[in-house]
């Protein structure tokens, strides 16, 4: 049985999704993708408005702490927010 025809505990056609391989083969072409992105700032000439954007890859870190700080915040937030399972059967 090949990695094609093989099914999935649903009875559902294997996708090549399914295959470990090929997942760390998507996770390796992101990562070259971000280095190279990131080199990409070391070969042009910025032109920034502030100071602090003259710092090496600035955006790319930028960005990075603003997406760790929205998932924490969205743990906090589902804590405030979140109903019990039964909530809406009430």
């Amino acid at each position: 049985m090949t990695d094609e025809t093989k099914q999935t505990q649903a009875g559902e056609k294997a996708t090549w999704l399914d295959n470990p391989k090929h997942i760390d083969y998507l996770v390796w072409a992101l990562v070259a993708l971000c280095v190279l992105v990131a080199g990409a700032d070391f070969f042009y000439v910025k032109h920034p408005h502030f100071d602090v954007e003259h710092i090496r890859n600035f955006y790319g870190f930028y960005g990075f702490a603003c997406f760790v700080f929205i998932v924490f915040a969205g743990k906090l937030l589902r804590k405030l927010v979140m109903r019990d399972e039964g909530y809406y059967d009430r």
